[in-house]
């Protein structure tokens, strides 16, 4: 019971600048140069700071052999590193999970030297790169997903958190019919995480944006996904509602109140399109 059919918002893709190199006549893709590795990026002076930033770039590199589906670990190994989840989209979840928290503290950090150029400088050096599911050019994908690169920490962040309301989607998705309750929970965590970033996190990064942008860099757009995965979770209450034969009243209610958060959403969306 999905009312909105998105295209595959967890779809994102990730990738640094590629380098190719020759030998013995033959083209390689050296596979560390495709990734982002915080430890050969930023300079630091205590071995603690290393550590931290070491697995800073180890929880980002298994997001994006994830996502990118590059990685050639099976399924059962998947399975025991993960302490035993059998969904894809729980062991996505896992791995954001355990990402995020590193990358805010890293965020916050570089946050209070922002204005120092060598930061500046080296930041720039990671070169972010996200590709988009909702923009025009990811409908007739004819060579491979458009990436965009913005080189701000804040993008990182911005992009990490947006994947990781459409895991939540996507796992909200998968047990619907199964499970309601755990459904429409993970719905209106998803609404949670959108808000935040309409409202907390992409604000800090409309400044630097330049014109050509990915559309979940932009507040509205998480807007419109927040108030849609509570119009989702709405309308799983009336599914639990009619289980348990409630008619009437209760019912016209809680479809107008779907109805209401999707007029909201089309409010901002025809106001950002604008």
């Amino acid at each position: 019971m999905m009312m909105m059919h998105y295209p595959e918002p967890a779809k994102l893709k990730t990738k640094k600048d590629s380098i190719w190199i020759k030998i013995h006549n033959q083209m390689y893709l050296p596979e560390t140069k495709l990734r982002i590795i915080f430890e050969d990026v930023y300079s630091v002076r205590d071995s603690g700071t290393l550590v931290q930033l070491k697995e800073l770039s180890s929880k980002r590199r298994a997001i994006e052999e994830s996502i990118n589906e590059s990685s050639f670990i099976t399924e059962a190994i998947a399975k025991e590193i993960s302490g035993g989840l059998n969904s894809h989209s729980e062991q996505d979840l896992q791995k954001l999970e355990l990402y995020l928290p590193l990358l805010e503290n890293l965020v916050y950090h570089v946050g209070l030297v922002s204005d120092n150029p060598r930061m500046v400088r080296q930041t720039s050096d990671l070169k972010i790169r996200w590709s988009s599911t909702l923009s025009s050019s990811s409908f007739f994908p004819l060579t491979g997903p458009k990436f965009f690169q913005i080189d701000n920490l804040q993008f990182e962040l911005g992009m990490t958190l947006f994947l990781y309301g459409a895991m939540l989607w996507e796992l909200a998705s998968e047990v619907l019919s199964v499970d309601l309750v755990q459904s429409a929970t993970l719905f209106r965590k998803a609404a949670g995480v959108y808000h935040y970033l309409a409202h907390e996190v992409l604000p800090r990064l409309q400044s630097v944006l330049s014109p050509e942008r990915p559309p979940e860099a932009t507040s509205s757009v998480s807007s419109v996904m927040s108030l849609i995965c509570l119009a989702e979770a709405q309308a799983i209450t009336i599914r639990k509602a009619e289980v348990k034969g409630n008619t009437g009243g209760l019912l016209s209610k809680l479809h107008y109140g779907v109805a209401q958060l999707l007029d909201e959403a089309t409010v901002i969306l025809h106001s950002a399109t604008k």
